[in-house]
C-alpha cells in the first residue's frame, strides 16, 4: 500500500496559536430514504483536544434532540502522537487512509450504547480541489453499511469530503474571519463524469458569490472562476432552512452551469461554535445532468441569530 500523502496526515502547526485547527469531514446519504449522515471531528492539536460530531437525519425531524442520531462531543483528549491517516478516538470514531488522497475506511460506533455504527469506504471520483494551501474538497462514492438503532442500512451513493488546516477562531462576527457573515456550500454529483461544487460567500449586498469549487462535465474538470456567478435561496421553510436553491457558476474554461436544487431534509447544527449551518440533502438538476448532493446554508453565530430572528418575525 502506498504511503499516505502529506495532506492525509496532520499538518505541523505553523505557530503555537491555540486556535490552530484540523478538520476532516465525511458526508454521505441514502437518498431513497431521504437520509443524510456526516462525521466531523474538529481537531485542535495545540490544545491536545478534539470534538467529534456524528449526525444522522431524514425528513422527519431537523433538531438535534429529535433527529435520528446526533452527538457532538467536545474536549475529547487528542494524543500528541495521533495520526490523521490512521486515527482512532475514544468517541468510537476511526479513520484510515487506504490510498493517498483517494480511498478511506470510516468507522464509528457510539461509545455509550451502540445506537449508531458506521462501516464505510469512500472512493474518490477525481483528485481533490484545493482552496489555497489550507483546504481541499473531493467528491466520491460511499459503500458499506450503517446500523442505526438496530436496523442495518446499505449505503451506496455519491457523497463528499473536505479537509482544512490552519487557524480557525471561534470568535468573530463573520465566517472564519472571512468578512462574510453568511455563505453556502453546495455540491451535486450525477456520475463520475458530471458533477459540481461551489463555496459561496456573501461579502456585501447579501449576494453570495463563488470563491471556490469546480465543474466536472463529460469527464473534463476545471476550477470555478472566483466571483463569477452566485447562489440564491429561492424559498425557505417558515423561519428557517432553504427548500429551493439556485446556483449560477462559471469555470476557468468559460463553461457555465445553472443548477436548481430541491432540499428534501434539513438539520440545523453548530458544527463548531462560530459556524451555524442548515445542512440539507438536495436533489439537483442542471444543464445536462441531475443528481443528489447537499446545500449548506452557513452563518456565523451572531449573523444567524440576527437573520433567523428577523425571519421568524416576518422582517426577513
Amino acid at each position: 500500500m502506498a504511503q499516505p500523502h502529506p495532506d492525509d496526515h496532520f499538518h505541523p502547526p505553523t505557530s503555537d496559536d491555540p486556535y490552530w485547527t484540523e478538520t476532516c469531514w465525511f458526508t454521505f446519504a441514502v437518498p431513497e430514504r431521504k437520509l443524510s449522515a456526516q462525521l466531523y471531528p474538529f481537531l485542535r492539536p495545540n490544545q491536545g483536544v478534539t470534538s467529534c460530531g456524528a449526525f444522522v437525519w431524514d425528513d422527519a425531524a431537523s433538531d438535534l434532540w429529535n433527529c435520528l442520531y446526533a452527538k457532538n462531543l467536545w474536549h475529547v483528549p487528542l494524543p500528541a502522537d495521533a495520526d490523521l491517516a490512521d486515527l482512532e478516538l475514544p468517541t468510537g470514531l476511526s479513520y484510515r487512509c487506504l490510498e493517498p488522497l483517494s480511498r478511506y475506511a470510516l468507522h464509528y460506533r457510539d461509545a455509550d450504547d451502540g445506537a449508531l455504527e458506521v462501516d464505510l469506504e469512500f472512493n474518490a471520483i477525481c483528485p481533490p480541489n484545493y482552496l489555497a494551501e489550507s483546504h481541499l474538497d473531493q467528491p466520491g462514492r460511499y459503500s458499506g453499511t450503517i446500523r442505526l438503532h438496530g436496523e442495518e442500512i446499505a449505503v451506496d451513493a455519491y457523497g463528499f469530503r473536505d479537509r482544512s488546516w490552519g487557524v480557525r477562531s471561534q470568535i468573530g462576527t463573520t465566517l472564519s474571519n472571512s468578512g462574510a457573515p453568511r455563505g453556502g456550500y453546495s455540491y451535486g454529483t450525477a456520475s463520475e463524469r458530471d458533477a459540481f461544487h461551489a463555496i459561496t460567500m456573501a461579502f456585501q449586498d447579501d449576494i453570495a458569490i463563488p470563491i471556490h469549487g469546480y465543474i466536472l462535465r463529460d469527464g473534463e474538470y476545471a476550477k470555478l472562476a472566483p466571483g463569477k456567478g452566485r447562489r440564491d435561496v429561492l424559498e425557505r421553510a417558515s423561519g428557517d432552512a432553504p427548500t429551493r436553491v439556485r446556483l449560477r457558476l462559471e469555470d476557468e474554461l468559460g463553461r457555465t452551469l445553472e443548477a436548481e436544487g430541491g432540499c428534501v431534509n434539513k438539520i440545523g447544527v453548530h458544527l463548531n461554535p462560530n459556524l451555524f449551518s442548515w445542512n440539507c440533502l438536495t436533489h439537483w438538476r442542471w444543464d445536462g445532468g441531475e443528481g443528489w448532493g447537499e446545500d449548506h446554508d452557513n452563518w456565523s453565530a451572531s449573523a444567524a441569530t440576527r437573520f433567523f430572528r428577523a425571519l421568524s418575525a416576518g422582517d426577513g
